[in-house]
């Protein structure tokens, strides 16, 4: 188990750290004394039950939301009073793929990848088309170039959104729910298409979800997020071993969801 704060045995400072993290909204704790961090190139799983802060952790990441106490790093940077103009600088490293998609309805899929392409204005037209291409056919959505957003099915839309993330050139790639609402053959394309970024882009990744086969499939290590707390951050396999009665209750109902 790692422990956030903590330089790692092989030395690597990691790229994103909780350092005690509590946020509440009114009586409501969402996130008490939450600890974990991420390693450069790492892909680190948020799991657990709906509505226990897995994407409030996301948004703490962003700078979206403030901790009422802890402290979050992220590139290294400690941004728990940054402002909005030096979050800036952290947002143009660190992207978020939104559970909606977050799309442009008005634009095309082409002019939505597009879009953080011109606003940098370090490419021509012709270099941005070429951007764009390669990676709508990364993410398997080339034909659908010229068609708008209301025109594909979630699981496109969230394609696209990845699309777009990537054409910011981060270094790390927020996942916010990326396979809930989508059919089981679109869910497994979306975590084999996720597996496949990190590897040939040595992506950190940070992946909220509360399916337990896609964080192990993708997962170096999970959080687990349960009333608030960290109940468990490790591998997977040392999840497995986890007599936790929660953790092994989400195990067994995953075991009972495969043999339907």
């Amino acid at each position: 188990m790692g422990v956030a704060g903590s330089v790692p045995a092989n030395g690597i400072a990691p790229y994103i750290e909780f350092k005690d993290v509590s946020k509440a909204f009114g009586k409501l704790e969402v996130l008490k004394d939450v600890s974990f961090d991420v390693l450069p190139g790492e892909m680190v799983c948020i799991l657990g039950r709906s509505g226990v802060g897995k994407s409030v952790a996301l948004h703490h990441i962003m700078g979206f939301l403030k901790p009422d106490s802890g402290r979050v790093i992220v590139a290294g940077e400690d941004i728990t009073d940054y402002d909005e103009v030096r979050l800036e600088g952290i947002r143009k490293k660190v992207t978020m793929v939104f559970q909606n998609g977050a799309l442009f309805d008005s634009l095309t899929v082409g002019e939505n990848v597009a879009f953080p392409l011109r606003e940098k204005g370090e490419l021509s037209e012709d270099q941005i088309y070429q951007v764009v291409d390669g990676l709508l056919e990364m993410v398997g959505v080339k034909p659908m170039r010229e068609q708008l957003p209301s025109d594909l099915s979630t699981g496109m839309k969230r394609s696209v959104a990845i699309a777009r993330a990537l054409a910011a050139q981060p270094e790390c790639v927020l996942y916010d729910e990326p396979t809930t609402m989508v059919d089981p053959l679109m869910g497994n394309l979306l975590g084999d298409l996720i597996a496949r970024l990190k590897l040939q882009l040595h992506l950190t990744s940070v992946v909220v979800t509360h399916d337990m086969r896609l964080a192990k499939k993708l997962a170096d290590r999970i959080v687990f997020l349960h009333e608030a707390r960290a109940i468990f951050f490790g591998s997977y396999k040392d999840m497995e071993k986890s007599n936790h009665p929660i953790i092994q209750e989400f195990l067994e109902l995953d075991e009972l969801k495969l043999e339907a």
